[in-house]
């Protein structure tokens, strides 16, 4: 529309002041609308979970979410954008919560969507950066809220626990092609290992929440590494390796427990460390194929260190129930170097049973009855180091925890 200032006999000064503010309205509207963000599209799709909105955009934009009841509907304002096109009914029809989309201009330059729902929503948004072919996004997800209600009811219902057995391996020393010591009237140490070994498993089976793997089950040579392999394999919780000892002294007698010293630990942290991309996963759930040196080397210290005190625990154990029903030849559990003991992270223990070359030990070794006894012993000892260190998944542990509000579960 043409305006003729002259006349409005308007003064000079007035005319320019309201010329420059005509000017300054123009480029601000110029402005607005060079700045403004361009939805391209809007794209509509649906999974069992959620709804997802997709705004393409030719620029990035600041936006704000929230929802209104009465009917159920989520508004979305989108600052400085405008809206070239909104999706097809068929679009819309890709989501179950979604009836319909509406939109308008807000403050002359925002944009404002109304989502309309046929149920309540819990939305969520956020903004994804360009990507390849693709530019800008703002993304709005909306979740049924009635199922999100439900989820939450499920996840305050207590789930029983799934409680396990220990894993118990154990060792029959020597076999096959290697007979081990040999005693008193050709007593060989490869056959009282395995008959105490089955003893001893047998009576880890007859307790409750305890199970027994046999590394050996019968007279037949295994390596002593496969040894400690075949207990990983298992998963096993404990090792124990069962061997009569021999002397050049007849008189030498007594029982004697072994864990790993430090010096054979060591050792064994070389090999590891050499070959861990090649081993399998510590069972405490560390692995070391993905660490650095340095930081494999300090959790193989920390978990072999863990070990050998629990191992100590064990011995321990396991030596006062074998002082009780014969004389020990150490008072104290002792360290070594045995391989089979090297796990760096399962407890291990040797028992020396008894002396093989003694003419009485010999005896009470071959003798079935005496087996019996000490393979019970063990268990007695294993069993009351479980009370108080059993893995916390396990049936053990959870008696463990109920037994100040109850009787204590009796040993077979």
């Amino acid at each position: 529309m043409y305006i003729d200032y002259k006349m409005l006999n308007l003064p000079i000064q007035i005319v320019k002041k309201i010329l420059l503010i005509s000017a300054l309205c123009l480029c601000s509207a110029f402005a607005w609308a060079a700045d403004q963000a361009k939805v391209t599209s809007v794209r509509v799709s649906s999974n069992p979970e959620f709804t997802r909105i997709v705004l393409d955009l030719d620029n990035p934009v600041n936006h704000s979410l929230f929802t209104l009841s009465g009917p159920e509907r989520v508004v979305l304002d989108v600052k400085a954008a405008k809206l070239l096109k909104l999706p097809s009914k068929e679009e819309l029809k890709k989501s179950k919560s979604l009836l319909s989309l509406r939109s308008a201009t807000r403050n002359k330059s925002d944009l404002r969507m109304v989502l309309d729902l046929n149920h309540r929503v819990r939305p969520k948004s956020f903004i994804l950066q360009p990507k390849g072919k693709q530019g800008h996004r703002l993304v709005i997800d909306l979740y049924d809220a009635r199922m999100s209600q439900s989820k939450k009811i499920v996840k305050t219902i207590p789930k029983p626990k799934k409680l396990r057995d220990v894993v118990v391996a154990i060792d029959a020393g020597h076999g096959g092609k290697d007979p081990g010591a040999l005693g008193h009237k050709g007593l060989r140490e490869k056959d009282v290992t395995l008959s105490i070994a089955k003893k001893l498993a047998a009576h880890v089976n007859d307790q409750k929440g305890m199970r027994a793997v046999l590394i050996r089950e019968s007279d037949y040579f295994i390596p002593l590494r496969k040894r400690m392999v075949k207990a990983r394999n298992h998963k096993a919780d404990m090792f124990i390796s069962i061997h009569a000892d021999a002397f050049s002294n007849k008189k030498a007698s007594g029982s004697s427990v072994y864990a790993l010293s430090l010096n054979g630990a060591t050792s064994e942290a070389a090999s590891w460390l050499a070959d861990r991309e090649n081993s399998a996963d510590l069972i405490g759930g560390v692995t070391l194929d993905d660490k650095d040196d340095l930081l494999a080397s300090v959790l193989l210290d920390l978990s072999q260190t863990a070990t050998i005190q629990s191992s100590l625990e064990v011995g321990d154990a396991i030596l006062g129930q074998l002082g009780r029903i014969k004389k020990l030849h150490k008072a104290k559990v002792q360290q070594a170097g045995f391989l089979v003991l090297k796990s760096p992270d399962i407890p291990s223990v040797l028992v020396e049973t008894a002396f093989i070359t003694n003419p009485k030990e010999a005896k009470n070794l071959s003798s079935k009855q005496q087996q019996d006894k000490m393979a019970r012993a063990i268990v007695r000892g294993v069993r009351r180091y479980f009370s108080k260190k059993a893995p916390p998944d396990t049936w053990l542990a959870d008696a463990a925890t109920k037994q100040a509000k109850g009787p204590s579960v009796a040993l077979k």
